[in-house]
């Protein structure tokens, strides 16, 4: 979706479709929609009085203009109470108000900024909001449909402001929001692929895609090269499949004079059929969005790239499939890790935070001073959360309260579990130094905290977002399949350290 900024009055641009945006019990339009409906003789106030619902959040009317206006039609968009609207809130309602658009196979869409002024929201993050809403909602992966025609896209977005004063503002923010969206369509289309195309050798092709555009430095490690860096646990994971695992590494130097570096972890489980301790067959073929965390990881460091932060990063996503085969890694087994800690497998179903194990030393060794890793880790996090929030394990309480503060800021919902050394006991081995599953109780807990003993003494943030890396339904901002969850985080702590919002 192509996305521009324009000045004068949103009455007289030509477009398909203009958004025009009320508050639940208003029955006087204000602002642009006062202009219009000025511009209509009164039609928008005479349907306020015979839908006064039509200000309720999220509720759409279509009023076809045949005079009097730039637009074929106006889309009248509720923005619900005036005290209840976030920013996150105009995010969902961009989404709403792009898919009403669809239905009428609109190509063009003008607005203004909604919930700007009379709404309280600071123009900018609006702005932002309104763009990332719209990006989102628009978003639709196609790529196997052999009729293409069925899904009809907006391709431009045409944002309206009156006052000049304000347009540079605007301006920054409604590029950020452009850049930041479309990364994360980015790592939603690597986790509606299914596993027979997107294999760990096709995430190193976005990776290296990614670091050419961006300038980012690409090192991929192979088998024989993981073997020499002692990623036993990595190894072992991949041992059933005849897919090569890669350890993908992306780096990033915005700030050379900085001794701080990033550490953004994803797992990249191409597909995990929980390997001999074989998963359900019911449910499996959604096991493609296993790398979910890995694409959250890609699509961040190709925003970071295009944004610029004055910050150094790190992106790692180790990447293997977890199958069953003769070769496959068995219950019982005892295996080693790059960090020389020794691990015995109660369950071959708990292999993405053996693969972490490795990566998340890894970028310690390369540098990292403060982790993130973002992984579709455990069940129990979905039991735990649902599908509306995901799961933090962390050791530093003050790098834990700026990640889900920045989250917050970027519209995700994150919940930190507890983190006492009782959960500890779970995952003591007797023959090895850990055992890689504590058991049902407190699972995503026992996972995470299986990570941190490979952590060293870097503050680290373990995110769980088995609930939330997939949608079953659409809602707001968010389709069916993949979210791309994680990404909008990722990019927001970058953004944070540098001090650039």
């Amino acid at each position: 979706m192509r996305v521009q900024l324009m000045s004068g009055s949103p009455i007289n641009v030509l477009c398909d479709t203009l958004i025009i945006s009320l508050f639940e019990g208003m029955m006087n339009p204000g602002g642009a929609a006062e202009a219009a409906d000025e511009a209509l003789k009164g039609q928008i106030s005479s349907l306020v009085r015979d839908l006064p619902d039509c200000g309720q959040f999220g509720k759409t009317t279509i009023l076809h203009t045949f005079s009097g206006l730039g637009c074929k039609r106006l889309i009248i968009l509720g923005l619900g109470k005036k005290e209840d609207l976030t920013v996150n809130k105009l995010r969902h309602l961009s989404a709403i108000a792009i898919r009403a658009a669809q239905q009428v196979r609109a190509k063009t869409v003008a607005t203004t900024i909604c919930g700007a002024d009379a709404g309280g929201q600071p123009v900018d993050k609006a702005a932002q909001a309104l763009v990332e809403g719209a990006i989102l909602g628009n978003y639709h992966f196609s790529y196997y449909k052999t009729d293409k025609k069925e899904f009809s896209a907006v391709e431009e977005l045409i944002i309206v402001e009156q006052d000049d004063r304000r347009n540079a503002l605007i301006k920054d923010a409604v590029n950020r929001g452009q850049i930041i969206a479309e990364a994360v369509n980015l790592a939603r289309d690597l986790v509606n692929y299914p596993a027979c195309h997107m294999t760990p050798a096709k995430m190193v092709w976005h990776a290296t895609e990614i670091a050419r555009s961006g300038g980012l430095e690409l090192i991929v490690l192979d088998r024989e090269q993981m073997r020499e860096q002692n990623m036993h646990a990595l190894l072992a994971v991949a041992q059933g499949s005849d897919e090569p695992p890669k350890m993908i590494v992306l780096k990033y130097a915005g700030d050379p004079l900085s001794k701080n570096v990033l550490g953004f972890i994803g797992k990249g489980i191409t597909f995990d059929s929980g390997g001999l301790s074989l998963k359900p067959s019911e449910g499996m073929q959604e096991m493609k969005d296993d790398m979910a965390g890995g694409a959250a990881v890609l699509g961040a460091m190709a925003a970071i790239a295009r944004l610029k932060p004055k910050v150094n990063i790190i992106g790692v996503v180790p990447c293997t499939e977890n199958m069953p085969s003769g070769k496959a890694l068995k219950p019982g087994d005892v295996i080693s890790s790059l960090e020389g800690k020794t691990i015995e497998i109660i369950s071959t179903d708990a292999e993405g935070r053996l693969i972490l194990a490795d990566a998340v030393a890894y970028a310690r060794k390369l540098g990292a001073t403060h982790l993130i890793d973002i992984a579709t880790l455990t069940g129990a996090c979905i039991v735990a959360l649902g599908s509306n929030a995901s799961g933090v394990i962390s050791n530093n309480r003050e790098w834990c309260r700026q990640v889900i503060d920045a989250a917050e800021e970027a519209g995700e919902k994150l919940w930190e579990l507890p983190n006492f050394e009782e959960y500890q006991e779970q995952i003591k081995s007797h023959i090895a130094d850990l055992k890689n599953s504590g058991g049902r109780q407190a699972g995503a807990i026992t996972a995470g905290l299986f990570i941190g003993h490979f952590v060293g003494q870097c503050p680290w943030v373990h995110i769980d977002i088995a609930g939330t890396a997939s949608a079953d339904k659409e809602y707001g901002y968010n389709v069916k399949g993949g979210t791309g969850v994680g990404v909008r985080t990722l990019v927001q702590v970058a953004l944070k350290q540098a001090g650039q919002i």
